[in-house]
């Protein structure tokens, strides 16, 4: 069986991050995607529940703001609750496990993620070696919690072959 769900579109609004009695991040947003336009030639739009989890919803707290383009992969999760009055309700989301960035920030946006890393003291150097986000601004959110290591090169460039264990070329 397979359950993975893979969309593109814009937020909605700024992502809402809350943590679990356990101190677990989780954040959520709204994902408007467009659909094909229907018979009439009119373009509808689907507003999808997205939930992160951890490190993942802590970067996208950070970073993603309402309008962002973004890509996101994840699983359908349904979900059953009930009301204060009793009324049991269903919920679909989608509880992502990667979070592409598609369009840049506004200017605003980057001038302010700016000063909020100068003021934190997160990089020692412009290009974000010494361990914060790229000088851009912009990390690589994509995290895989069920992904299986790449395969060493044995330090090769991908055209390069790799050398054998054994010293024998």
């Amino acid at each position: 069986m397979l359950n993975r769900i893979v969309l593109v579109g814009r937020l909605t609004r700024d992502p809402e991050l809350r943590y679990t009695p356990s101190a677990k991040a989780v954040a959520s947003f709204t994902l408007a995607v467009d659909r094909r336009r229907n018979q009439q030639g009119e373009k509808e739009t689907d507003f999808i529940d997205i939930v992160t989890w951890g490190r993942l919803a802590e970067t996208c707290s950070n970073y993603l703001s309402k309008g962002r383009l973004v890509a996101v992969e994840g699983r359908l999760q349904i979900r059953s609750y009930q009301t204060q009055d009793g009324q049991k309700r269903k919920v679909a989301e989608v509880v992502a496990d990667g979070v592409h960035f598609l369009s840049a920030p506004s200017r605003a946006e980057a001038e302010a993620l700016e000063t909020a890393s100068l003021e934190e003291d997160e990089f020692v150097d412009p290009a974000g070696v010494s361990g914060g986000p790229p000088a851009s601004g912009e990390p690589d959110i994509h995290e895989e919690s069920d992904s299986e290591p790449e395969p060493e090169t044995g330090g090769k460039s991908a055209g390069e072959k790799p050398t054998p264990k054994s010293g024998r070329r």
